[in-house]
């Protein structure tokens, strides 16, 4: 039902080509040549009318030039009748120069320095072909003496730049008026932009672009000194972060009251004070809105502030170019689809470009509720949803077997702490068989490769659910190993690793979520203990690493770990956390809102590690990215565990359980009782 399609190398090399031209690049092997083929199969009725207004403007910036030098008199008119001969040969090379400098390609809305820049280039490039032409070709095989000469070539250079400018930065400032003009009749509200001047101009281009609509920026409040009494495309910076209140004062005294504040990604630095922000503008009662970074591409847009923004350290640096190689025209398969983390996966994998995409979950309101997520963004991928348990192994075996993945990104899993400390056996069944079952059956169905979801509770493990997951990483590397050494090549046809991460923000059961919802009941809030400290990262930052994490270990060889751990910065004290989510809400802590010690719970443990004492670490040259080689043993030993286990479960022998892991997995030492 779901074969792997056969390769159509004609539009894979289309498909890389329009990558490679969009990016920039020059790759090797003539695909230089294939972007200029690309560009011009894409050319419209625009571009045939750019390039006509150009030549026109070429026409007129030389006539006027050669009208200038010889004012108007003998000289012009006994010029003329060659210079009408020479004209359509050197229109002819100035089309092909529009082409080369993209001038016939550029959007006029959008008109920048570059494209400045290209009108100069072309208009120079053009002038050297006028003084070639005039100096070798026409003066000595034709006149005798110089037919254009100097002061008409000089002239020409700046009457081509002018004449090529006019109508764009024109047509630019009406685009711009225009804007303008809707926002005023349309009620956009005025806005204080929060931000350096970078962020700031960021924002304004996509204001003027129409992207963002509906706010009209009155002023920017930064916090460089260098940016004071400066303007930014036409808009003052009025002054520092810490003037917010006097400024809004100030424009109320006007009639011009403002009504929204947006906050730019420098807003959000640490010494840029982003609660001190928020409390300010809830006293003054304007809206606040952020506008998300724009590392990976996106479209300018502004959403609402989330108390996650002001609770981490900057986001590492995410490669998406790499990304988008490793899922690109795959077929991929998301386990446990419909939770926080599996649910971004897809998300991530359908922008990335994947071909297929497969969700399995055994959660139907969950599995409907991703599938027409992912439905409602028109995307091209075949996006097929599948009520399965990871327990069921025969299941799991025949839908890859017929679907056939490339990449298995595994994040099914039970994963609360206290209820697994609890139900044993069902951890047990899920983070160690299910994950075996995922394991064998990707391997079975030839994927390229298996991503398992791990927990940094998986280090030194004092939990049960730290040690099914670190039992599941180890059959991963073990399977890993054999492979590797079955194939004897250097680059094994699969790989399998594990990706270790902890606390993800606003994730199912994240303590970010639980706060919220008790500081809106009044609190109190509660939190387990006064020492309690967490590493937190945000949902796509996780996955993204995920991703990169699978793209470093399919193209390397098997002599690199299987394990990989994400870097998730400074850990946060959880009180401190409470602490400052309850200011954000414009309360008090211990005045308006309680915090209220409720005791550590079974399996949990103050200081979340991430790596154990006895596990190797080293660098991979990726940023956020680490890999851990902890312990291997042999597929043998693990399969004689795995099937005392089987048996311990089938009786529900606790005791037994306990022995079996504790003997796997020696450093754990679990406090439940």
């Amino acid at each position: 039902m779901w074969g792997k399609p056969v390769p159509e190398r004609p539009r894979r090399l289309a498909s890389l080509v329009k990558i490679s031209y969009q990016r920039g690049q020059v790759a090797p092997n003539g695909i230089f040549i294939g972007q200029r083929m690309t560009r011009l199969s894409h050319l419209t009725l625009r571009n045939f009318l750019i390039a006509l207004h150009d030549l026109l403007a070429t026409t007129a910036a030389l006539f006027v030039a050669f009208y200038l030098r010889f004012e108007g008199g003998e000289g012009f008119y006994d010029r003329l009748l060659l210079l009408f001969q020479i004209l359509p040969y050197f229109l002819a090379f100035s089309v092909v120069v529009f082409f080369v400098f993209n001038l016939t390609t550029t959007k006029w809305r959008f008109i920048s320095l570059p494209d400045a820049l290209n009108i100069i280039r072309v208009a120079s490039v053009l002038t050297v072909a006028l003084l070639v032409l005039d100096y070798i070709f026409v003066a000595p095989n034709v006149r005798g003496a110089f037919f254009l000469g100097k002061v008409t070539i000089v002239l020409y250079w700046f009457l081509e730049i002018s004449f090529l400018s006019a109508s764009r930065m024109a047509y630019r400032h009406f685009r711009y008026t225009r804007v303008r003009r809707q926002a005023r009749t349309e009620d956009a509200a005025p806005t204080l932009l929060i931000g350096r001047a970078a962020d700031a101009e960021v924002l304004l281009r996509g204001i003027e672009s129409g992207a963002i609509k509906r706010i009209w920026p009155v002023g920017i409040l930064s916090s460089s000194r260098a940016d004071l009494g400066q303007l930014i495309r036409n808009v003052p910076v009025l002054g520092g972060i810490d003037d917010v209140e006097d400024v809004v004062a100030d424009f109320a005294k006007r009639k011009k009251a403002i009504v929204r504040l947006v906050m730019t990604p420098s807003a959000f630095e640490p010494e840029a004070h982003p609660e001190s922000i928020l409390m300010r503008a809830r006293k003054l009662g304007v809206i606040v809105s952020r506008m998300p970074s724009l590392e990976s591409g996106e479209t300018p847009r502004l959403t609402a502030i989330a108390v996650e923004d002001l609770l981490l350290r900057p986001s590492e640096k995410i490669d998406y170019a790499r990304l988008e190689a490793l899922i690109k025209g795959k077929a991929v398969i998301v386990t446990g689809g419909g939770g926080s983390i599996g649910s971004e996966i897809c998300e991530r994998a359908v922008i990335f470009g994947a071909a297929r995409l497969l969700i399995l979950e055994n959660s139907e309101p969950a599995l409907y509720a991703i599938t027409e997520a992912l439905t409602a963004h028109g995307t091209a991928a075949a996006i097929e949803g599948r009520i399965a348990d990871i327990r069921d192994r025969e299941r799991i075996m025949r839908l890859m077997a017929e679907f056939r993945p490339d990449i298995v990104f595994h994040s099914a899993a039970l994963k609360h702490v206290p209820i697994l400390e609890r139900d044993w056996s069902e951890g047990v069944k899920t983070n160690i068989f299910g994950s075996i079952n995922v394991a064998d059956a990707a391997h079975a169905a030839g994927a390229e490769a298996m991503v398992m979801i791990s927990t940094d509770k998986a280090i030194e493990p004092v939990s049960m659910l730290g040690l099914t997951k670190r039992f599941a990483e180890m059959y991963c590397q073990a399977l890993d190993h054999d492979l590797a050494a079955a194939s004897g090549e250097a680059k094994p046809p699969m790989r399998l690793i594990s990706v270790r991460f902890g606390n993800v923000l606003a994730s199912n059961g994240s303590v970010v979520p639980k706060f919220k919802a008790q500081i809106e009941a009044g609190g109190p809030v509660t939190v387990t203990h006064p020492d309690m400290v967490r590493y937190f990262m945000t949902i796509r930052e996780a996955c993204d690493l995920v991703i990169a994490a699978a793209a470093h270990a399919i193209g390397t060889a098997r002599s690199d770990v299987s394990v990989y751990v994400l870097n998730m910065g400074q850990p946060v004290k959880i009180v401190d956390l409470a602490e400052r989510m309850i200011r954000l809400s414009g309360l008090q802590p211990g005045h308006d809102i309680e915090i209220v010690f409720t005791g550590m719970r079974p399996g949990e443990r103050l200081h979340e590690v991430l790596f154990a004492s006895e596990e190797p670490t080293r660098e991979v040259g990726i940023s956020g990215i680490m890999v851990a080689q902890p312990n291997e043993l042999p597929m043998e030993t693990l399969r004689k565990w795995i099937a005392a286990l089987d048996q311990a479960i089938a009786r529900n022998d606790r005791a037994t359980i306990r022995k079996i892991l504790k003997d796997a997995v020696p450093e754990f030492g679990s406090t439940a009782a």
